[in-house]
């Protein structure tokens, strides 16, 4: 069973917070930073801010949703560097 990763990667173009999961949060970096990614590719270059390891996938998307909920993207903004 794979761990899965939560991670939130913040636009170095506009400032804008995207909010993800992957077992390996490195490779998927480097897609987003690629253009491989339709939802991204257009604000890159991006810099993860925030990575946390959930455990089981269905766990990660439960903390997905958590952090792209409105109470989330406050929690983010107020605990990464702007």
């Amino acid at each position: 069973m794979k761990d899965y990763c939560v991670y939130a990667i913040k636009s170095l173009i506009d400032g804008r917070i995207y909010v993800g999961m992957s077992s390996n949060p490195e490779r998927r970096m480097m897609e987003h930073n690629a253009g491989q990614v339709r939802s991204t590719k257009g604000y890159k270059p991006w810099v993860m801010v925030y990575r946390r390891l959930v455990g089981p996938r269905a766990e990660a998307r439960a903390e997905e949703k958590k952090l792209k909920s409105g109470r989330g993207k406050e929690f983010l903004k107020s605990n990464i560097p702007r």
